[in-house]
């Protein structure tokens, strides 16, 4: 089932009956789908709870206006060179200062798709740190600059950044679906996030990208069970990269 309504979605993400579905758990130790079996993302229950209870205590140790900071500096010395400033900025915070291996294991990381690379690349990231921050740093790699990317493309001269971010993430967010299974019945649902975002019913002129309109209840960062552990480091790393390039 296809849901492209906003207060669809939200039913759906508020319901405990609607979760991930599976990833295979037989995947060999220190491999990609080994890791997948074992993070917050794709976990359910009491074990979804206890890892994400993990990654919410990495994070609550890590400002978000130093990550912004360090992503405005680290952009301006790279000379707007912005890819993987990013990871490198929250890898920092988080103890890990090579983030080099993190963009092949996040390839896969979402799509379930496997490699020797990406495993490989699994594998060095498990030499440096535990499975907590390798899950925030894969979660944050392509959703992070997807979202810097995407605003990118609407930035004019003088805006605000922290307003053109919010926009983006309603009218053009990086992640353009996210997917449930009904306990119930078996069903995979999968959720547009483009089409959620832009329902005539929540957002005035929807179609219309207006960063002036601020806040809006966008569903990007997830709602209800499951909602993303961190919105203010992703917008904090995502800003500091376009105060380097745009100010």
């Amino acid at each position: 089932m296809l849901i492209t309504r906003h207060a669809e979605a939200v039913a759906v993400l508020a319901d405990p009956r609607y979760v991930p579905p599976p990833v295979r758990q037989d995947g060999a130790q220190g491999t990609l789908a080994w890791l997948r079996a074992r993070v917050s993302r794709f976990s359910t229950g009491e074990t979804h709870a206890g890892r994400r209870r993990e990654l919410v205590e990495l994070l609550d140790q890590v400002d978000p206006g130093a990550l912004r900071a360090e992503a405005e500096t680290m952009t301006r010395r790279r000379g707007g060179d912005w890819r993987g400033v990013p990871t490198a900025v929250l890898g920092a915070a988080l103890g890990v200062e090579d983030t080099r291996a993190v963009p092949a294991a996040a390839a896969g990381y979402l799509s379930g798709e496997e490699s020797p690379r990406a495993d490989a690349a699994v594998a060095e990231l498990l030499e440096r740190t535990g499975l907590p921050t390798i899950t925030l740093l894969l979660q944050a790699h392509a959703a992070t600059e997807g979202l810097v990317e995407n605003a990118l493309e609407r930035a004019r001269p003088g805006d605000d950044i922290d307003a053109l971010l919010h926009e983006t993430l309603r009218g053009n967010p990086p992640l353009k679906a996210t997917r449930r299974l009904d306990q119930l019945t078996g069903d995979e649902v999968t959720i547009d996030l483009v089409a959620v975002n832009r329902d005539g019913d929540v957002f005035a002129e929807p179609e219309r990208f207006d960063p002036a309109r601020g806040r809006t209840p966008h569903l990007t960062f997830g709602h209800g069970v499951r909602p993303c552990p961190a919105p203010a480091h992703a917008l904090a790393l995502a800003a500091g990269v376009l105060e380097g390039l745009l100010t």
